[in-house]
């Protein structure tokens, strides 16, 4: 939006230094259904400042850069009242850059190196495991189609952007095709407070997550169709709880004693994308299947799965050759002790009404489905007009299923 500044950007660029400066804002009203539905419109968004330095340029060293992002977000989010019942939650969210605290933060404040002609590919400082394991774009609105979906459904271990923690991650590059990477990351709930977003401690460290990953990135067919497969594994070795058994295997809600605790918590993951046609030899413009799948472990987990797919085509039309189209389906499975326990819970209480505020809701499984038009206002601003829908939120059948329209925008300064 800024342009060149005057040459300046340029003349830094040359030299190593590259500034960024982007702000993403989403819009979302409640058009029927929901826990609540008395139609409001609710803004968020996200201000993100960031530099990156080319070591090599910059001091000689060879195949090594520099990052630092700090991030900031503001605004309300739609699902918390109106969509989803407050006693459950929306698992989803109809706003996805809401949350994690509304707040600044040290988003990246990291060191790469590359040896052995790239390789190698060495990363450490503080960061997020979603920059690197189970990525994934973030153009569509709502949560379940946007970013790395482990740390969606893994959020207690798995901190997706904008949070950081010390970390470090190392890549292999097997074959031109092919990297595996592993990664360690510190396990600390302190760096979700949101008084904490710029502290360097690691007091109230409780163990380390590591996620390991192997990458396809194939090229198919005449056209060169790129693709993109992971698949992954995450393993923590901090303390959980367990959702249904007590310290003696019995069903805490009976016994009111302290949850059993596990050792460890861990899950799995495969992501799929892969671009299936070009238009008018243009490999930009075309069509991209995608699809993510996750699973946790159920002694631990709120959930235990979940399954997402889509498509997104890219140039639908001649005179607008960088819009975009996008249609997902989501589905989020929430674990069957949660619901036992949730059972238990209402018959020790002697409730059975949902509407008694004492009331447990049974939680099952919600779905989510987005379409979204982009439209290329400008290299600099992209404007995504959107329409969800989000069927049993929360995992609750006693909730109506619900319209919500958005607007996404995204800004690069």
């Amino acid at each position: 939006m800024f342009g060149d500044w005057g040459g300046t950007r340029t003349a830094l660029h040359e030299r190593g230094y590259e500034f960024d400066v982007g702000y993403v804002g989403e819009v979302a009203t409640n058009l029927s259904g929901g826990y609540n539905d008395d139609q409001v419109g609710r803004f968020t968004g996200q201000l993100a400042l960031g530099a990156r330095v080319d070591l090599e340029k910059v001091f000689g060293w060879n195949d090594a850069e520099f990052k630092f992002s700090v991030t900031e977000r503001s605004g309300q989010n739609l699902s918390r009242d109106r969509i989803g019942d407050p006693r459950a939650g929306h698992l989803s969210s109809v706003q996805e850059v809401w949350g994690r605290g509304q707040t600044w933060r040290l988003t990246q404040l990291w060191y790469r190196q590359k040896y052995f002609d790239g390789a190698l590919d060495v990363k450490l400082g503080r960061f997020g495991p979603g920059e690197d394991f189970n990525s994934f774009p973030c153009d569509f609105q709502n949560l379940a189609f946007c970013g790395s979906q482990v740390g969606a459904w893994a959020g207690g271990i798995w901190y997706n952007w904008p949070v950081s923690q010390w970390a470090t991650r190392v890549r292999y590059n097997v074959a031109p095709e092919w990297f595996v990477q592993v990664g360690a990351y510190e396990q600390n709930p302190a760096n979700l407070d949101d008084r904490r977003g710029f502290t360097l401690s690691t007091s109230g460290r409780q163990g380390t997550l590591v996620p390991v990953e192997l990458v396809w990135q194939p090229r198919f067919g005449a056209d060169r169709l790129p693709g993109e497969y992971r698949a992954g594994y995450y393993y923590s070795t901090s303390r959980a709880d367990d959702v249904y058994e007590d310290v003696d295997g019995l069903p805490q809600p009976l016994s009111g004693a302290a949850f059993k605790s596990h050792d460890r918590k861990h899950g799995a993951w495969v992501v799929v994308q892969q671009q299936l046609t070009v238009r008018d030899g243009d490999a930009s413009r075309g069509l991209k299947l995608f699809a993510n799948y996750t699973t946790h472990d159920k002694a631990t987990n709120v959930i235990d799965n979940f399954q997402q797919i889509g498509l997104v085509y890219k140039g639908p039309f001649d005179a607008r050759p960088q819009d975009d189209i996008g249609v997902g389906v989501a589905r989020i499975h929430v674990n069957e002790d949660v619901r036992r326990r949730q059972a238990l819970l209402n018959e020790v209480n002697g409730v059975s009404d949902y509407l008694d505020p004492l009331f447990q809701p049974l939680q099952d499984t919600e779905y989510n489905a987005e379409v979204y038009y982009g439209v290329h206002v400008a290299d600099w601003l992209t404007v995504r007009p959107n329409l969800q829908y989000v069927r049993h939120p929360g995992g609750v059948e006693q909730v109506e299923n619900a319209f919500v329209a958005g607007i996404k925008l995204q800004t690069s300064f």
